[in-house]
């Protein structure tokens, strides 16, 4: 008795989907238009560097089970009503212990990264604007790269304004102005084509609900 119709049935539902997934399950692409890019936080296609610290989904349906988290959720006010969160939050106030490696990272690219595939038609410069929501002194940091590398230039995006709402900023944290200096958070693309934007985390507890690239240092608000 052949056993071909039983292995070929077996192939179409179990190889076919996979297929079908390996494209349609993919993480959508972000496409530059006009030199100005948007992306929602939560649209991430990996996350890694995330032992220690992750991003979590927050959305109506999350379930932050076991992981600390002193504020309420603030998703009902985020673009598409989700966001992400650095967790577990343990340092909320300039109090609280400050623990380099689990709490806090003034060191790009080493812990929590996102990536999110992008394609760009126009190369240059592009600043970096994010959208957050900080309630305290000590969840509102993050860094961002391109291309798995992290230069100077995209490192420890600050919010010192617009507390307990979301809030677009571009500003970087230096030594003389610790609320961060405008203009200084940028990436430089040199060509077009597929990138990788990433983002790694600075203190955890920060909310993370958008980003844009635009060659104009201009709030999308």
């Amino acid at each position: 008795m052949s056993h071909k119709p039983t292995i070929l049935l077996a192939m179409r539902y179990l190889i076919l989907p996979s297929l079908f997934c390996l494209f349609a399950c993919s993480p959508k692409m972000a496409i530059e238009s006009n030199g100005y890019l948007f992306v929602e936080a939560e649209s991430f296609s990996r996350q890694t560097a995330d032992d220690v610290r992750q991003w979590i989904i927050i959305d109506g349906d999350a379930a932050n089970d076991g992981f600390i988290d002193p504020d309420e959720s603030h998703h009902a006010t985020a673009s598409g009503r989700a966001y992400l969160e650095a967790l577990p939050d343990t340092r909320v106030t300039h109090d609280d212990v400050i623990t380099p490696g689990i709490n806090f990272s003034n060191e790009a690219g080493k812990m929590a990264i996102l990536e999110y595939p992008i394609t760009i038609s126009t190369p240059g410069r592009y600043y970096v604007w994010v959208r957050a929501y900080s309630s305290g002194s000590e969840d509102n940091g993050i860094h961002v790269g391109l291309n798995g590398t992290w230069p100077e230039s995209g490192q420890r995006l600050q919010w010192c304004e617009g507390k307990n709402q979301w809030t677009w900023d571009s500003k970087q944290r230096t030594e003389a102005i610790h609320c961060g200096e405008p203009e200084l958070i940028y990436l430089d693309i040199p060509t077009a084509g597929k990138h990788t934007i990433t983002f790694s985390l600075r203190e955890d507890g920060f909310e993370f609900d958008a980003f844009v690239l635009t060659q104009e240092y201009q709030s999308p608000e």
